[in-house]
């Protein structure tokens, strides 16, 4: 991955950037893990300049986008946690109006895929679900921070970390 960063005076984070967006280019539907929602939405991790770069690429129409409905619910967790449902609203509404997203609804042939990922790469069951659902949405890759989906050889499983520059 290192041959799509460019080089020169830039930052490192510029071209983290600039890696990251060239990347997911190259693929026309990219699934989405819930984790880059997240690491935007909390804007805590150092990772959340980058989901935010992924965000604003998929806004763009750079590429199309899919997630699951597990996202939804994923998203909806801390808020609700924190006794602000009225976040947990927001996030749904944002997720649902994304441009370019399309939020995949879990039904028996997603269950029947994630149980074949999960019969081949013993995945946790949320997982499975997720990356099923992507790729039956027609995802050509998977991005997520999840190293054990590397194992994943359906579609390219892209992980963030590989972007984050060190530090």
């Amino acid at each position: 991955m290192a041959g799509h960063r460019a080089t020169g005076v830039r930052s490192r984070r510029a071209r983290s950037l600039a890696g990251i967006a060239d990347v997911l280019r190259e693929h026309s539907v990219v699934g989405l893990d819930t984790a880059i929602f997240i690491y935007h939405l909390e804007a805590t991790s150092r990772r959340a300049a980058l989901a935010g770069s992924v965000l604003t690429g998929l806004a763009n129409g750079a590429f199309r986008g899919v997630t699951s409905v597990l996202t939804l619910m994923e998203l909806a967790v801390k808020p609700l946690q924190l006794g602000r449902p009225d976040v947990a609203d927001e996030y749904e509404v944002l997720l649902s109006n994304y441009p370019n997203l399309t939020i995949v609804p879990l039904d028996r042939a997603v269950a029947r895929g994630a149980a074949d990922l999960r019969a081949t790469y013993r995945l946790r069951p949320a997982d499975a679900l997720q990356v099923s659902a992507c790729l039956r949405a027609g995802a050509n890759a998977f991005l997520t921070n999840d190293r054990d989906l590397r194992r994943i050889s359906e579609a390219p499983v892209l992980l963030l970390d590989d972007f984050v520059g060190a530090g």
